[in-house]
């Protein structure tokens, strides 16, 4: 049986804003997203039969249609009308609910891999137009570089990398519900926002201290207002050397941005004994696909 292996890289945002809410109630976002070098491993199997089954080290996970990967297969399905069964081993790096898009990226990475796998001729182009009816940030884990992200995430525009950098990435262990954070930011009345626009100058130019100096995330405002552990993280390790520090998405991940390695796994070790956080990564920036 033919097998394929891809990586499926973990996001973050340099940057996100929310501009305005839909009549369906989705949010309009402007964000800066970026991949890092965190990554999930899917290996695709050909079967014999029609069925999909999802194989994962990670026991929380479910391995049906509720299954990001799962749907993707479907989705397959829907566009092309080829139901060769297919098993996908799933080994997860990437923390789960913590904001960095990993079941997104396992989606993408199985929409690219069994297009591969079974030769459906779907285009990449294509599969990022479909991927939303997945989820807002599948488009841009099928791109997979970095990019303005804007609508409910699904328009995207491809933008200057930045420069290699090193990451400490911290998730602490709770539960951030999405949802919840969106609703609490609505009834917020003002707010400032981060500085898209000058991400994208700052990227252009490859000016590490410039991107720092305009990293900003909206949803950090309401999140921290609930779990002041998010602040505690950022401020160890700026105390600690990093020239900034972000929470992704609606968190509760943070990530931290250094300019040299030694620094950052210093700071990861001052973080590991303070006990913040238990899944603690050093990382760099993952600048080109996705997969």
């Amino acid at each position: 049986m033919k097998t394929i292996t891809r990586n499926a890289y973990a996001k973050i945002n340099l940057g996100l804003d929310v501009t305005g809410v839909l009549p369906n109630g989705y949010h309009e976002v402007k964000m800066i997203m970026q991949n890092v070098g965190i990554c999930d491993t899917l290996t695709f199997t050909e079967r014999d039969d029609d069925r999909i089954v999802i194989e994962t080290d990670e026991g929380i996970l479910p391995t049906n249609e509720d299954n990001l990967v799962y749907k993707a297969v479907l989705l397959l399905r829907k566009l092309t009308g080829n139901e060769q069964g297919v098993t996908i081993k799933l080994t997860k790096r990437i923390p789960i609910a913590a904001g960095m898009a990993g079941g997104s990226t396992d989606a993408a990475a199985t929409l690219l891999g069994v297009n591969e796998l079974l030769e459906l001729g779907l285009s990449r182009e294509k599969l990022q137009e479909e991927s939303v009816a997945i989820g807002a940030d599948v488009p841009y884990c099928v791109l997979g570089q970095t990019a303005l992200s804007e609508g409910i995430g699904e328009k995207l525009t491809p933008v200057a990398c930045p420069p290699q950098a090193y990451l400490v990435v911290a998730k602490p262990d709770i539960y951030v519900s999405t949802p919840v954070v969106y609703k609490k930011l609505d009834a917020k009345e003002d707010y400032e926002h981060p500085d898209i626009d000058g991400m994208i100058e700052a990227l252009e130019r490859k000016d590490l201290q410039a991107i720092v100096d305009r990293l900003g995330n909206v949803l950090e405002l309401v999140t921290i207002e609930d779990y002041p552990i998010v602040a505690q993280i950022k401020k160890l390790l700026v105390d600690n050397g990093a020239l900034g520090a972000l929470m992704s998405g609606s968190g509760p991940s943070v990530f931290a941005i250094f300019d040299n390695e030694e620094t950052a796994k210093k700071a990861c070790e001052k973080l590991a004994q303070a006990d913040l956080a238990k899944q603690l990564f050093v990382t760099t920036f993952q600048n080109g696909e996705n997969v």
